[in-house]
C-alpha cells in the first residue's frame, strides 16, 4: 500500500548501481509512484524516446556513455520535464554540468530515501506551474515586465531592471518556494563555475532587486535570505498575459 493516495505518476530512474537503484525504486513504489528503470547509457537514451514520464532521476556517470547526453536529449524533447540529477559526494563538476544542462535539482549520494522523496515531491509540486519562460508577473502592487526589463507600481511609478537583475529575478520566480544556493545562481544565471568565485555580486544584485520591488531589506516578504544557503522567492506570483 502506498503511503498516500494520489494519481499514479511515472518516474524514470537512471542509475547504474544495482543496490542504489533497487533502493530508489522500492522507496518510490512504496510511496505510490510507477517506475521505469535504466542501468546504463544505451537503455537510458532509449528510454528518453518516450516523454511519458512525470520526472527523471538521472545519474550522470553511466556505463557506455555520459549521462549529460541523456539530459540533453530530454531537454531537446521537453523543456519542462522535471529532472533531478544524482551525484556522488564531492563531484561538484557533475552538479555544475547538470544544472547548466537544465536539471531542476540534485541529490548528493549517499542520501536517505526521505530526502529523495522530499526532493521529488518538491520538484513535482513546482513542475505543473513551471513555465518555459516568464513574461509578466504581479505581486501585490508590483508588476514586473521581464521582456521590457521594467517594474511598474500601482501608484504609477516605474523602475528599470538591468538585464542581469531581470535574469536573476526570473530564475527566482521560476523556482518560487525553493531555497536556491549561491553556487546554483552563479551557474544558472551568470553561467560561471562557482569554484573560487566570490558570491558577493549575487548579494548586491538581490539588494538592488529588493529595492526595486519595494521589498524592505530589513523584513523582506518576497526575496527571503535562507541562512547558510542562499535565497528564496517566497511569494507565488500571479502571471499576467
Amino acid at each position: 500500500m502506498p503511503l498516500r493516495e494520489r494519481p499514479t505518476r511515472r518516474i524514470l530512474v537512471v542509475e547504474d548501481d544495482d543496490a542504489i537503484r533497487d533502493g530508489i525504486v522500492d522507496a518510490l513504489r512504496y510511496d505510490g509512484f510507477e517506475t521505469i528503470e535504466a542501468a546504463d547509457f544505451p537503455s537510458a537514451f532509449a528510454a528518453t524516446e518516450s516523454t511519458a514520464y512525470d520526472l527523471v532521476l538521472l545519474d550522470l556517470v553511466l556505463p557506455g556513455g555520459d549521462g549529460l547526453e541523456v539530459l540533453k536529449r530530454i531537454r531537446a524533447l521537453s523543456s519542462t520535464m522535471p529532472v533531478i540529477i544524482l551525484t556522488a559526494r564531492g563531484d561538484e563538476q557533475d552538479r555544475v554540468r547538470g544544472l547548466r544542462g537544465g536539471a531542476d535539482d540534485y541529490v548528493v549520494k549517499p542520501f536517505s530515501t526521505s530526502e529523495l522523496l522530499a526532493r521529488v515531491d518538491a520538484v513535482l509540486r513546482r513542475s505543473p506551474q513551471r513555465p518555459s519562460d516568464v513574461g509578466c508577473i504581479a505581486v501585490g502592487g508590483v508588476h514586473v515586465d521581464f521582456d521590457r526589463c521594467e517594474v511598474r507600481y500601482d501608484d504609477g511609478d516605474r523602475a528599470e531592471l538591468s538585464p542581469k537583475e531581470r535574469d536573476l529575478l526570473r530564475y527566482l520566480v521560476r523556482n518560487s518556494g525553493r531555497a536556491i544556493d549561491r553556487d546554483e545562481l552563479l551557474v544558472s544565471v551568470w553561467g560561471l563555475e562557482p569554484r573560487g568565485i566570490s558570491t558577493r555580486t549575487i548579494d548586491i544584485h538581490v539588494g538592488r532587486l529588493r529595492e526595486k520591488l519595494r521589498d524592505h531589506a530589513s523584513e523582506p516578504t518576497m526575496i527571503l535570505t535562507v541562512r547558510g544557503k542562499g535565497y528564496k522567492f517566497a511569494t507565488e506570483p500571479l502571471q499576467q498575459e
